[in-house]
């Protein structure tokens, strides 16, 4: 790693799955403004997010918003919560949507019992018209994988599984809390394959202790023998101030900013060199996946879960914690399953925050995420997309500077292009737009 990539590898700056980021909302909109702002639902498809905070254990790396129950019970509680919220927003919304998308995220979503699970799935079913083409993807627990779990998902309807592998070598799992031998992986897809799920994303992670370069190439070869539709390659990000299971991982055993890209250049030469097409920041496809099919032509999103094929504009969220956004903006339910709880059983919607959006907030949404997902974008016609004169949007410009000087960035007129060598800071330049980002006070994670 050259000087220059050492300085911006070491950057501390969202990940830039939404815009304004989780961090800028306010206790200013709250359930009434969503009550209006779901009244006011364009009839359009809409995705739906359905969170589930429950865990066997914790991993030591974890950032979800998710708590370890070895029972059943609480859980089956909680899916009987989600259907009494799914169904006061339909009624919030009044005359039926389609969904086009359907995603369940955790925590481990899966330790749903299956009587809840097909009844919430029912429950979707009954106040959204599901497109026929509906994906409805799931994020699983290899260890949680059995064949009776894959049954229940394919009578569910679910059509992509989603594998949190992270790292196959011994001594890194033991280092993570996430003790998962190679052979529990495979467990878990062959079942989920003799059901026909075959469309499966396999999550890896970089950036954890006891990583090598030899052990993350084997991690990736691995990962790769059972031939995943798509790869996502997330860097760890150590935040132990927000998250207090994190400080069971030391910050001395972690890698310095080059041994990080070196861990996930290594790890991506690999997946590269077997085929899968590079898709933005941290993932990778097989060509004939929608998701490197979407790339090519220019219908490549990034929302909540990373990069994605969802093109639906509005997405409605349940679940404690989970986020929403449509057209007026961004909600964030309550994180704590108590309060979230409350709400719904007094009739409200249980947003505790959210940021209503204007014209300069959209255009630098999709400034930043023709930045992620292409590493090229006209600012001048998306400032004529939104009615903007492309001058207030300069101060973009101003902050690349640097970025064009050390040759990460070129600019043409108005058009910004994210070189080869400035792609895996892509990060730095998308932020340089990010009008919240200099008068916050969040802490983010590096940037590579």
């Amino acid at each position: 790693m050259t000087p220059i990539e050492a300085r911006y590898a070491n950057r501390n700056v969202p990940r830039y799955t939404s815009y304004p980021t989780a961090p800028h909302f306010s206790a200013q909109v709250d359930a009434d403004a969503y009550a209006g702002w779901l009244a006011d639902l364009p009839d359009r498809a809409v995705s739906l997010y359905l969170h589930v905070p429950y865990c066997r254990e914790i991993c030591h790396y974890c950032g979800c918003n998710t708590k370890a129950s070895r029972r059943d019970g609480p859980i089956a509680a909680y899916g009987e919560t989600l259907i009494d919220e799914i169904r006061l927003v339909r009624a919030l919304i009044g005359a039926p949507r389609r969904a086009s998308h359907i995603h369940w995220g955790g925590g481990t979503p899966s330790l749903m019992p299956r009587a809840s699970f097909l009844k919430i799935v029912e429950t979707l079913r009954e106040g959204f018209e599901i497109e026929p083409d509906c994906e409805h993807a799931i994020e699983l627990d290899p260890r949680t994988v059995t064949p009776e779990l894959a049954e229940t998902l394919a009578m569910a309807g679910v059509t992509r599984t989603s594998l949190g592998v992270q790292d196959f070598d011994p001594r890194v799992q033991e280092a993570i809390g996430r003790i998962q031998p190679e052979a529990v992986v495979e467990a878990a897809v062959a079942a989920l394959r003799g059901v026909g799920l075959s469309a499966m994303n396999f999550d890896l992670m970089y950036g954890l202790p006891g990583q090598s370069e030899a052990s993350i190439r084997r991690t990736a070869e691995h990962a790769l023998a059972l031939e995943p539709s798509r790869i996502a390659l997330f860097g760890y990000a150590h935040v132990p101030w927000f998250k207090k299971n994190q400080t069971l991982i030391r910050e001395a055993d972690l890698p310095d900013a080059p041994a990080r890209r070196m861990l996930a250049e290594a790890a991506r030469d690999e997946i590269v060199a077997a085929g899968y097409v590079a898709i933005g920041l941290d993932h990778f496809a097989h060509p004939d996946d929608t998701m490197a099919i979407a790339l090519a032509d220019g219908t490549l999103h990034r929302n909540f879960q990373g990069y994605t094929t969802d093109d639906a504009d509005m997405l409605i969220g349940f679940g404690a914690s989970s986020i929403g956004r449509l057209p007026q903006g961004y909600v964030q339910n309550a994180p704590d399953v108590a309060g979230w709880q409350r709400a719904i059983d007094a009739g409200r919607a249980p947003i505790v925050r959210g940021i209503a959006l204007d014209a300069d907030d959209r255009a630098r949404a999709d400034i930043i995420e023709a930045l992620m997902t292409n590493y090229v974008v006209d600012v001048e016609a998306v400032a004529a997309r939104h009615g903007l004169d492309p001058a207030t949007l300069s101060d973009g410009f101003e902050r690349l500077e640097e970025l064009v000087g050390d040759g990460l960035v070129e600019i043409d007129g108005w058009r910004v292009t994210v070189t080869e060598t400035g792609q895996p800071f892509v990060r730095v330049a998308a932020a340089a737009f990010d009008s919240y980002l200099a008068a916050g006070h969040a802490r983010h994670s590096v940037a590579v």
